[in-house]
């Protein structure tokens, strides 16, 4: 059963990503044509999952629509942890005898 469930999930979440963004009616139509047979509250289950996962956004279109799109995560730079890197960087490389000369 957890497979299978997973399965779904996975084949939901892969439908959902070549699309970026679809309504929640496309998205079953879709599902039912690659032979994935749900019915409407499994459909809704594995949604709801998804997105408390974080891996998608589902927003009210219209009174009986939904959208769905993948969730983008932003990389954000941290200037601090950069410099940290970059001095252990030279302090390993420095720890190198004969380095300083760049031989």
């Amino acid at each position: 059963m957890v497979k299978m469930v997973n399965y779904n999930k996975n084949t939901i979440f892969e439908n959902i990503k070549q699309e970026t963004s679809l309504t929640d009616k496309v998205l079953f139509k879709k599902i039912a044509k690659s032979g994935l047979v749900l019915s409407n509250a499994e459909f809704e289950k594995i949604l709801l999952d998804l997105e408390i996962a974080g891996l998608i956004s589902v927003s009210w279109i219209t009174k009986d629509s939904r959208r769905i799109e993948v969730v983008i995560e932003k990389q954000e730079v941290d200037e601090y942890e950069d410099q940290i890197k970059e001095e252990e960087e030279k302090s390993y490389e420095a720890s190198f005898p004969g380095t300083e000369n760049g031989l």
